[in-house]
């Protein structure tokens, strides 16, 4: 029986075949890990004092998981396979961007005073994009990211890690193009915005146009 082609989703999920074994990837992982770090570097984003978010995509995401196998010495396909199945789907769609939330306080009396403040804060994140009509500008919410929400979400307490997407429709993503956009976080406890620097749009763009 013939197989269907690979859809826009499973053509850009990782396979265990994408995954080197521990030997392969100590050989390499030097430069490699050179290449993703200047990578996340045209993908993180400060938004104000205590918020980060590193935008993701196929390579950081392979990172990620080779490094956890490394660091657990998995040997295994199905020990592989987990990890597949955990963080593939932040790997964002065409017309999507993915990212990682950070709350970044090292003050561990800060972190408990900030992470009860701020429950709700995946849900806070917003793009503002050229709107349709000159002056005007779109937002577009964060949505958590599905298979993670439910163990980072509580009522009382946040977590200081969060998987979130953005969703543009294609009209949306030309005015991406055209600039400027603004990455912003509108939390009754924390209002801060940042303007995205022409370097990271244009490596964002990549994300939404594949």
């Amino acid at each position: 029986m013939t197989e269907p082609p690979p859809t826009p989703q499973s053509s850009r999920r990782l396979t265990l075949e994408d995954i080197d074994d521990l030997r392969a990837y100590e050989r390499t992982r030097p430069e490699y890990r050179q290449r993703i770090v200047e990578l996340k570097r045209r993908r993180r984003v400060p938004v104000g004092p205590m918020v980060t978010l590193v935008f993701e995509n196929r390579d950081t995401v392979r990172f990620q998981i080779q490094e956890m196998a490394r660091v657990e010495k998995m040997a295994t396909d199905e020990q592989i396979q987990g990890e597949l199945d955990v963080y593939n789907p932040l790997i964002p769609l065409a017309g999507e961007l993915s990212a990682t939330l950070f709350v970044e306080l090292t003050n561990d009396d800060a972190l408990r005073e900030w992470l009860g403040k701020l429950v709700g804060i995946e849900r806070a994140v917003e793009l503002r994009i050229p709107g349709a009509q000159a002056g005007e500008f779109d937002v577009v919410p964060s949505v958590p990211e599905e298979a993670h929400e439910q163990a980072l979400t509580r009522e009382e307490v946040t977590s200081s890690v969060h998987y979130i997407r953005f969703a543009l429709d294609p009209e949306q993503v030309e005015r991406f193009a055209q600039g400027p956009v603004t990455l912003a976080v509108e939390h009754p406890a924390y209002r801060e915005q940042t303007a995205l620097p022409e370097e990271i749009r244009q490596e964002l763009l990549l994300d939404l146009r594949s």
